[in-house]
């Protein structure tokens, strides 16, 4: 059943490439926490122990807050077609925004995406397998693209007044590092 690694091995690579969907989480000391599903081509593994992901901008921004005070993460990949497979990454994650060094050197790993909003970088300290066997099976049909189309419509400066609005705060009332600019 379960097995702990120490490091993200080749094939635990190539399954979570096959992938069209992973769930990260996240906690503060107190309060909510947060469990949210990630999509569209936002996932690269940068060396065996090191993942980023790109954050787009949504109706909430818990993980940015939760990193910002306490900085573990889980991210998991569980397949929903062939073998039965859940994977799971354990680590400490930094939350980088447009304008840090960092996001702007890291932003070039993604495609342009519309909405870009902040890139977690993780340091993987367990990597765990389980079976998945109680996952169903359900076939992927592609990437919805109301999130994109929407942040296309809302253009710059409207992303950023919904950004203000919506994600300088979670739910909790803590901030979220976004700066002033975006």
């Amino acid at each position: 059943m379960g097995r702990q690694f120490k490091s993200i091995s080749s094939a635990q690579r190539e399954f979570i490439a096959s992938q069209a969907v992973f769930f990260v989480s996240t906690a503060p000391r107190d309060g909510h926490i947060n469990l949210s599903p990630k999509g569209i081509d936002t996932f690269r593994i940068l060396s065996e122990n090191k993942v980023v992901w790109l954050n787009l901008t949504g109706s909430g921004n818990e993980t940015a807050a939760h990193v910002m005070e306490s900085n573990r993460m889980t991210i998991m990949f569980c397949a929903f077609q062939g073998a039965p497979k859940i994977l799971r990454l354990y680590g400490k994650a930094s939350v980088f925004h447009p304008g840090d060094s960092q996001f702007d050197k890291m932003k070039e790993l993604f495609p342009d995406i519309p909405g870009s909003r902040q890139i977690f970088e993780m340091d993987v300290e367990l990597v765990q397998s389980s079976c998945g066997m109680g996952v169903p099976l359900m076939e992927c049909k592609g990437q919805r693209e109301e999130l994109l189309d929407w942040a296309k419509d809302l253009g710059e400066q409207g992303l950023q007044e919904y950004k203000k609005k919506k994600n300088t705060f979670s739910l909790d009332g803590r901030p979220t590092g976004l700066p002033d600019h975006n």
